[in-house]
């Protein structure tokens, strides 16, 4: 019998063992276009940026006591007209300075994001509503439907946005933030109603909403099931662009004089005020038209960052 070495007989032993388990790799779970957009949006640093700023202007509209104890319409003309700011004292009454009434311009700057929020938000909600139920309609039934309800939106169309706007106000003798508020919305919902339009009509040549009818569903369940959830997508890229473009719209009215006007705080207010004392105190008009900028810049940013997201062409 020949000699067998260690290698042979650690061979020998292990032959006949059983294979170890193997383990089954586990199946990656399948992500929608919503999954994949939210991935795309963690990492994007203009939606964090964006998000930040914005989380922290809805936090200044809902609680602007947290920010200034000061009363933004009180005001002191023996001790603060014209007040220059006091840059040193960061959050106090003057640290941005005082109006031509002796109010204090940081307290009004932190009161005004209200209006400016308020505004933004309601009449983005509006028109997205708006013109996305007009839109649906239009775009899945098509026909005489669709002829009639895109020449109603070509009229509107056809009206500039501004000066459309300034024409609804003036009906009005008392301009709220609600009276704005319609206003803009009234002419607003044009290109909600388009985008939405186009994105049904692409939709609904779909399979899956082939096989709905062959399967009995319903109208309002295939609008609402199937087309709504798959035609979303282009509406909340205009939408949320549009948010930053109302808050501009809205201060562009109040310095015209033709939207909020006093004892509403606005920062469009506190520019057309600023503006005649353009010449001796700047810092009535430089500030709030800083915060404007950045927050109209926070919704740009925010609607580009979901725009990138959500279009497969720009991956």
């Amino acid at each position: 019998m020949p000699d067998l070495t260690k290698t042979d007989i650690v061979a020998a032993e292990t032959s006949g063992a059983p294979a170890a388990p193997v383990e089954p790799a586990k199946a990656e779970k399948a992500r929608s276009l919503w999954g994949d957009a939210w991935a795309d949006l963690r990492r994007n640093p203009y939606f964090v940026i964006s998000s930040a700023l914005i989380f922290v202007l809805l936090v200044i509209a809902a609680f602007p006591g947290w920010f200034t104890s000061i009363d933004p319409t009180k005001g002191d003309l023996v001790n603060h007209f014209l007040g220059k700011p006091e840059l040193a004292k960061v959050g106090s009454p003057e640290w941005l300075g005082w109006d031509g009434q002796g109010r204090s311009v940081y307290a009004r700057l932190i009161y005004g994001t209200r209006a400016s929020v308020i505004v933004a938000i309601s009449v983005t909600a509006i028109v997205t509503v708006l013109g996305s139920i007009t839109g649906m309609i239009a775009g899945y039934f098509g026909g005489v439907t669709d002829a009639i309800m895109s020449r109603i939106t070509d009229i509107f169309f056809g009206i500039p946005f501004l000066l459309g706007a300034m024409v609804v106000l003036q009906a009005f003798t008392d301009r709220t933030v609600w009276t704005v508020v319609f206003a803009l919305a009234f002419l607003g919902w044009t290109q909600i109603n388009r985008v939405m339009r186009g994105a049904v009509i692409t939709v609904k040549q779909a399979d899956y909403v082939h096989a709905a009818k062959a399967l009995g569903a319903g109208t309002t369940r295939i609008l609402i099931k199937h087309i709504l959830p798959n035609a979303m997508a282009p509406v909340i890229v205009v939408a949320t662009i549009a948010l930053g473009g109302y808050i501009a719209a809205e201060a562009t009215l109040s310095y015209l004089g033709l939207g909020l006007a006093s004892p509403t705080i606005s920062w469009g207010v506190d520019i057309s005020a600023g503006s005649q004392q353009i010449r001796v105190a700047q810092h009535i008009l430089l500030y709030p038209s800083i915060m404007l900028s950045i927050t109209v810049l926070a919704f740009i940013m925010l609607g580009e960052a979901v725009r990138n997201a959500l279009d497969p062409k720009l991956r």
